[in-house]
C-alpha cells in the first residue's frame, strides 16, 4: 500500500510542471499498487498457505514423472529430496481459493530452484514463485581431509559417501583412477565430493608435438601420425596436420594420441 505519508512531502512541495510521460508513470504505479489488492486493503492475506494438498502437488511437481539422472547415477538411482522454501514475508497477497503450481519456463529441477504459484480462484489473480531445492543422494567419492589448490590426489585422500549430487555443477566421480594422481584446481572440504570442475584437466600434448590420430569405427581401425597445430587439452577439441597434408579436429584422449570420428 502507498503510504500517504510518503506522499506529503510532494502534496507540500512547490507546484512545479511535471513532463506528460512522468505523471502518467506515476497514475500507472498507483493504478498497479490498488489494483494488487482486494477492495478492503484488510482483506489482504500476507501469503498463500500451503497446506498439505498443495505441497504434495509441488513435491510432484518438482519430481517429474520420472528421477533425474546424471552421467554418475548409480545402478540403484538416486534418493530425490525436494525441500521447500519460503515465500517472501513482505508479499501481501489477495485470498485465493484455488492455487495452481506450475514449472517456470526453462526451470530445471535440480539444485536451488523455483516453482511457480499462481491464483486462478480468487477476488484478484496473481502469480509468485516458491523457492525450492531438489537434492539427489547417492555414492561418489569424497576428500577424507582438506585439501589445498594445487594439491595432487592420493589413494589415500579419498573415501565413498552417499553426497548431494545436485548441491554444486559438475558431475562426481565414482572411480578412485580417475582421481588419483590428479591435481586439484581448487580447495576441497573434508568430506566434499570431487568433481570434474575440482580437478585441472591434462594436457595430452603441446602445439608442435608428434601425436598419432586413431580413426575408428564399425569394423575398421586406421592410425596415422601427424603433427599438433594446438594443445591437446583434455574434453577440449585438437587440430593435427597428418601425413597426407589433411587437417583433421577430434579429442585427445591420452598421451600425445588423438581420437577423431570419420
Amino acid at each position: 500500500m502507498i503510504s500517504i505519508a510518503l506522499l506529503s512531502p510532494l502534496l507540500r512541495a512547490r507546484p512545479r510542471k511535471v513532463p506528460r510521460f512522468a505523471a502518467w508513470t506515476l497514475v500507472g504505479l498507483l493504478g498497479f499498487a490498488f489494483a494488487a489488492l482486494p477492495a478492503n486493503a484488510a482483506d489482504a492475506d500476507t501469503a498463500p498457505r500451503l497446506d498439505a494438498a498443495l505441497v504434495e502437488q509441488v513435491r510432484n511437481l518438482a519430481l517429474g514423472p520420472t528421477p533425474p539422472t546424471t552421467p554418475t547415477t548409480p545402478a540403484g538411482g538416486l534418493r530425490i529430496e525436494v525441500v521447500l522454501g519460503q515465500l517472501d514475508p513482505r508479499l501481501r497477497l489477495a485470498p485465493c481459493e484455488r492455487i495452481e503450481p506450475y514449472l517456470p519456463p526453462n526451470s530445471r529441477m535440480w539444485g536451488r530452484t523455483r516453482v511457480g504459484l499462481r491464483c486462478t480462484r480468487g477476488p484478484v489473480a496473481w502469480n509468485v514463485y516458491l523457492p525450492l531445492t531438489v537434492k539427489a543422494w547417492g555414492r561418489a567419492l569424497v576428500m577424507t581431509a582438506g585439501a589445498q589448490a594445487g594439491s595432487v590426489v592420493v589413494d589415500a585422500d579419498l573415501d565413498e559417501a552417499d553426497v548431494d549430487l545436485a548441491e554444486e555443477n559438475g558431475a562426481s566421480f565414482t572411480d578412485r583412477k580417475q582421481v588419483t594422481g590428479r591435481t586439484l584446481a581448487q580447495s576441497l572440504r573434508p568430506g566434499q565430493a570431487v568433481r570434474q570442475t575440482h580437478i585441472k584437466a591434462r594436457q595430452y600434448f603441446a602445439a608442435g608435438d608428434s601425436v598419432r590420430v586413431v580413426a575408428a569405427g564399425p569394423g575398421f581401425a586406421l592410425e596415422s601420425m601427424g603433427q599438433a597445430m594446438s594443445h591437446g587439452i583434455e574434453g577440449q577439441p585438437a587440430k593435427v596436420r597428418i601425413e597426407s597434408g589433411a587437417v583433421v579436429t577430434g579429442l585427445p584422449s591420452g598421451d600425445r594420441r588423438l581420437d577423431f570420428v570419420p
